[in-house]
């Protein structure tokens, strides 16, 4: 069972500090006291939380003025679990760096979602690629010398027949 501090519950529950510290003060949420007498919270009573959350439906401006529904189902087969090792917002642009494993993945994604997907460090999250283009490379093995091939005499350019009519 791990422990969380007050400030880390709320980063993960997506609420403030204050928030947070009121809701133990009223008892709402189930705490265990440090010798020094500070609130650590469980991971499970996070989660509890969490489950128990009722997602915000906001109007959508793209949809003509429905609320905007969950996802229930999506087509893309590629999803890569990790969590967020750093986040970079700067101007319309944002970077968002997942460690998936011992392999990093970034995105550049619009601020917009960024700030959407309320993302921060060491939160869960999931990449879902979908790309028409995917890039294969060879790493060298340990210990073996990159092979470059011979150069080659360049290649004439073949024209085209001219069609006359």
């Amino acid at each position: 069972m791990s422990l969380l501090t007050v400030r880390a519950a709320a980063e993960r529950l997506g609420i403030g500090y204050s928030t947070l510290k009121q809701w133990i003060y009223q008892g709402r949420i189930r705490t265990t006291s440090t010798p020094g007498g500070h609130h650590r919270i469980a991971e499970a009573e996070v989660e509890r939380l969490i489950a128990g959350q009722t997602p915000v439906r906001a109007k959508d401006s793209r949809s003509g003025g429905r609320p905007a529904g969950l996802i229930i189902a999506l087509s893309g087969r590629n999803r890569l679990r990790g969590f967020v090792e750093e986040v970079r917002l700067d101007g319309l642009l944002g970077q968002v760096r997942l460690r998936i494993g011992d392999q990093t993945l970034t995105a550049v994604i619009t601020s917009d979602a960024l700030q959407e997907l309320k993302l921060r460090r060491g939160d869960d999250a999931l990449a879902i690629i979908k790309s028409t283009e995917v890039m294969i490379a060879r790493e060298a093995d340990a210990g073996e010398k990159p092979r470059r091939r011979a150069p080659q005499s360049p290649r004439r350019r073949r024209r085209s027949p001219r069609i006359t009519s």
